[in-house]
C-alpha cells in the first residue's frame, strides 16, 4: 500500500486495483486518494488472486502505471471504474 501510496503521490499511477476482500479502511483510504487524483480504482479479485497474478504475497492494492496496460484493463472490465472523469 506505502509503494503504491508514494507512485500515487508522484503521478505515476494509470489505474489502481484493489481486492474484493481488502478491509474497509484500505478500500475507503483508496478511495479517497483516487478521488482527490482523479484516478481510475477497479474493485475486482481477491487478496490472493491478485498476489498470484503479480507474482507477489499478500498484495490488496496494486498500481498499474503503464497507460496501455491499465486501458487495456479497463476495456476487459467493462469500463467499471469508480473514480473515472
Amino acid at each position: 500500500m506505502d509503494a503504491v501510496c508514494d507512485e500515487l503521490n508522484r503521478n505515476k499511477v494509470k489505474l489502481l486495483i484493489v481486492a474484493k476482500d481488502a478491509s474497509e479502511k484500505t478500500i475507503s483510504n483508496i478511495r479517497f486518494l483516487a478521488e482527490r487524483k482523479k484516478m481510475p480504482v477497479i474493485v475486482m479479485g481477491t487478496i490472493e488472486q491478485n498476489s498470484k497474478a503479480i507474482g507477489r504475497i499478500n498484495r490488496a492494492v496494486i498500481g498499474i502505471k503503464d497507460k496501455n496496460i491499465a486501458d487495456g484493463i479497463k476495456k476487459i472490465c467493462g469500463g467499471e471504474a469508480f473514480g473515472e472523469n
